[in-house]
């Protein structure tokens, strides 16, 4: 064994020897997950035999698990890990009856990343789980292979329940896929059903019902179902039927960056704005975002045509802005005159546009600066109707006042409202500029702590304006940077992935790829 094991004895007995009659019980059993990096990365890769295909976790957050149905109950006398090269520090291995309460077999606390072999346990249960506790390295938790060896129990009910019947299948999204079927009958009692895809089983199920997520559009998927006892006792697999998802968008590409257009133009070489646009342009992208602060100091609509409209000028008809402290200084007039319908496309400087499968929200922070905290701003009562009405699976909202940063301004507490309200309906990614660096989060709950359930937040006041310094990062940071560029975002019916291009047209950051919450 690589790693220290400690075998606890209110789980498990330790054993002389592996048990003659041990076999291989996870292999292509059900797998649940804490979260994913992406669609490439998940659960069932650590379960389907193959050592080039793996699980991986969030990047950046703790505690993660994998959870492991063996589908029935079973004697467990050894787990196998093959790390990836984002390896546990410190982990447990628990077991369950019900996949809800769960008993500590084995806990880890010196991983070193090599293939741990954990022998000689005797724990009893149907579920097996993995819980990363401490990561070995800046990325989040990731092996190739978790095998749980043992034997099953042979003695009691061993009658299977009846076949689902009636499997049928509602309308197909371009992601997912809404399944019913009838309910199978058996002598003590059915318990759950087994969703399978393309035969192999994705994922359980209490009642006659479920949906599929996280699918690819315009593709082929075959289902099956079967039913299961408390036994584990498991019925021949439903006659299979075959759905097609929707069509949805190709993907695309989108730039975004705050605080960007100086009272300067190309004639001056420190001048950054006309080098930010000229990436932009090598982006060709869908659409534009800008996050406040567009144009300085104090800009009239003179100041937009003499320095914004010669650079990021060329993108506003595809631009979608927001305004910026320095916009409000003027009471907004230059912004407003400038960006004409498309700075109030429904009325108000805030507003929400869709593309794809994403819904965005565009923000005026600056309203919660100022407003009376005795009165919700109607700014809000607008947000929480739109979170509500939306439809989309992808969500992003930008606006330019930060909740966390570690430049200049720092945490924003009057930005506290609107991160909450993020947080709280499965918002995807933030965006935001005011500090002038660039700065990636990792996703976050609204207090600030790592979790995969959380957005992503990107400071992206990197557009042109003169950079400001940097304090210590945050615990949730992932990159920072005093640097100028301009966010590429490239996104999918279904995921994010993030990069800031710098002025030398390299590439500063990457962040994974993040699949939408929802």
């Amino acid at each position: 064994m690589i790693a220290a094991v400690v075998l606890l004895p209110s789980a498990i007995a330790a054993a002389a020897t592996t048990q003659a009659a041990d076999v291989l019980l996870s292999q292509g059993k059900p797998v649940a997950t804490s979260t994913i990096e992406s669609s490439s990365y998940t659960g069932a890769k650590a379960v389907d035999g193959s050592t080039t295909t793996r699980w991986a976790s969030a990047e950046g957050a703790d505690p993660q698990w994998l959870r492991i149905d063996l589908g029935q109950s079973a004697s467990i006398h050894r787990v196998v890990l093959n790390w990836e090269a984002a390896y546990a520090k410190k982990y447990r291995i628990e077991v369950s009856d019900d996949g809800t309460s769960f008993t500590t077999a084995a806990t880890v606390d010196t991983g070193d990343g090599k293939i741990d072999d954990l022998g000689g346990l005797t724990a009893r249960g149907r579920f097996v789980r993995f819980v990363g506790l401490t990561r070995g390295t800046s990325y989040g938790y990731s092996f190739w292979e978790m095998q749980v060896f043992g034997s099953t129990d042979s003695s009691g009910d061993t009658q299977a329940p009846t076949t689902p019947a009636g499997l049928a299948a509602g309308t197909a999204t371009a992601t997912s896929v809404p399944l019913t079927w009838g309910a199978a009958t058996d002598n003590v009692g059915v318990t759950g059903y087994d969703i399978l895809r393309n035969g192999t089983a994705v994922a359980t199920s209490a009642t006659t019902s479920y949906t599929d997520t996280g699918l690819t559009p315009a593709t082929s998927y075959t289902y099956a179902v079967r039913a299961r006892d408390a036994a584990g006792n498991a019925s021949p697999a439903s006659t299979p039927i075959t759905i097609k998802t929707a069509a949805g968008s190709a993907g695309f590409v989108l730039a975004a960056a705050g605080d960007i257009a100086e009272q300067c133009t190309a004639s001056s070489s420190g001048c950054v704005h006309p080098k930010t646009a000229k990436l932009v342009e090598n982006m060709n992208p869908a659409a534009v975002i800008t996050m406040g602060d567009n144009q300085y100091d104090e800009p009239t609509l003179s100041d937009f045509k003499n320095y914004y409209d010669k650079t990021w000028g060329k993108f506003k008809n595809i631009t979608h802005p927001v305004p910026g402290n320095h916009e409000s200084y003027s009471g907004f007039t230059g912004y407003d005159q400038y960006f004409g319908a498309i700075a109030k496309p429904q009325g108000k400087r805030y507003y929400s546009w869709e593309m794809g499968n994403w819904h965005f929200i565009a923000l005026d922070s600056n309203d919660f600066v100022t407003h009376d905290e005795f009165a919700e701003p109607p700014q809000i009562t607008w947000l929480k109707q739109d979170l509500a009405d939306n439809t989309k699976s992808c969500v992003a909202a930008y606006y330019h006042h930060p909740r966390w940063s570690s430049g200049d301004h720092g945490d924003n507490k009057d930005s506290i409202e609107l991160w909450n309200l993020m947080v709280a309906n499965k918002v995807d990614l933030v965006l935001n500029g005011h500090d002038h660096d660039y700065e990636r989060f990792v996703p976050q709950n609204a207090d600030g702590k790592a979790d995969a359930n959380g957005p992503v937040e990107i400071v992206g006041g990197s557009g042109g304006a003169n950079l400001y310094d940097l304090s210590p990062a945050h615990a949730t940071t992932a990159k920072l940077l005093k640097t100028f560029g301009v966010l590429k975002l490239s996104m999918t019916d279904t995921s994010f992935q993030t990069q800031l291009i710098g002025v030398d047209g390299k590439v500063l950051d990457s962040s994974p790829t993040y699949t939408c919450h929802q």
